[in-house]
């Protein structure tokens, strides 16, 4: 069986016990979570989160780009979230590499100029998510009252480790 027939059965099964389909389109919790994509992250079951429950907005690093800005603002302007958990994690790859290496990559394996795109590598885990936070307050696109939490996951254990307003990561996270 290939991945494709392997989800798409995964998800006729799914589909045959669905019965949420009458949600309301607002979560119903009121928030949001900017987090990474690395597949070891489960938001829904780390946080509780059941469907409808919050919006989960995921991109490599957990960065708040502009892409995930746009969606925070939907999430509070259209649909009513009012908070945010802003999450990195332990163990992230965006720590292992720098702009050049991934362009170098991209150029020697598809022959394609990169150098336009900045794919925001960081070195300190705990600093990245003070730093999107940092930008989404200064956009002026959300309310002063909109309320962020900021965290680190760690990886090994599963728990969410609160990050201190001045960017020190918990104990024992390490790359901060």
């Amino acid at each position: 069986m290939t991945v494709l027939d392997d989800v798409t059965v995964a998800n006729e099964t799914y589909a045959a016990r669905f019965e949420k389909g009458d949600l309301p389109m607002p979560p119903a919790r009121r928030f949001a979570v900017l987090t990474c994509m690395d597949a070891r992250i489960e938001p829904a079951r780390a946080l509780g989160l059941e469907e409808g429950d919050a919006h989960v907005i995921r991109n490599a690093g957990g960065i708040a780009t502009d892409d995930a800005l746009r969606s925070l603002v939907i999430s509070h302007h259209l649909l009513g979230t009012t908070e945010a958990f802003v999450i990195g994690h332990t163990d992230c790859g965006m720590l292992t590499f720098d702009n050049e290496t991934l362009r170098t990559l991209v150029r020697e394996r598809e022959g394609v100029d990169a150098t336009h795109i900045d794919f925001q590598p960081f070195g300190d885990v705990a600093a990245r998510v003070l730093a999107s936070i940092r930008r989404a307050r200064e956009s002026g696109l959300l309310p002063d009252d909109y309320a962020f939490h900021p965290f680190v996951y760690d990886v090994s254990s599963g728990r969410l480790l609160p990050v201190d307003a001045d960017g020190r990561a918990p104990d024992g996270v390490p790359g901060g």
